[in-house]
């Protein structure tokens, strides 16, 4: 079974955290969400969610891919712990999934990941002139290799819909696209 790591900052963004975290269970994925310093972390508009565990812990497991939702100021907070750019150097290093939506590829982008891919992001948190060889794309979803890039809270579903279909196949995100009678 695939293991994702989601861990949450305060200021995540609520839709992209809950958004990515159901449909990647929806599909049989083993998630842990994490928070950075307590399990009980809130997002950009007031929401608290009760994470499975701290980041300190979480650390010590494997994973197959990382995700980091967005939202201000928790791609700052994630961006700024020295755990989550090196979780995210060592995932890439071992050719593992790192994925970020929203405002959080700027979190890849510090991390040395985007130097020489294609990425999209929020508007305005990426910029090319500060990352070498960085495209920046307008895509709802961007994937260059084992990096997975996504806009913002109206592409939440596209993204974990790719996520899932990047860890258990073409088959697997069509079943979960059904069942969510999403309009063609």
């Amino acid at each position: 079974m695939a293991r994702v790591l989601v861990p949450l900052a305060d200021g995540f963004e609520e839709i992209e955290a809950v958004t990515t975290i159901d449909l990647l269970r929806r599909a049989g994925i083993e998630v842990i969400v994490s928070g950075l310093t307590e399990t009980r972390v809130t997002g950009s508009h007031g929401i608290t969610i009760e994470a499975d565990s701290i980041l300190d812990d979480a650390l010590s497991e494997d994973y197959d891919m990382i995700a980091l939702p967005g939202g201000m100021p928790g791609a700052d907070n994630l961006e700024n712990d020295p755990r989550i750019i090196a979780i995210l150097r060592d995932m890439a290093g071992r050719q593992r999934f790192t994925a970020a939506i929203c405002a959080a590829p700027k979190v890849l982008a510090a991390a040395g990941l985007l130097d020489d891919k294609r990425a999209t992001s929020y508007p305005g948190f990426l910029d090319a002139a500060r990352t070498p060889g960085l495209v920046v794309t307008d895509a709802t979803v961007e994937q260059h290799g084992k990096v997975i890039t996504s806009r913002g809270p109206g592409t939440a579903m596209d993204f974990g819909l790719v996520l899932i279909e990047n860890l258990v196949g073409r088959a697997g995100r069509d079943a979960i696209e059904s069942a969510l009678q999403r309009p063609s």
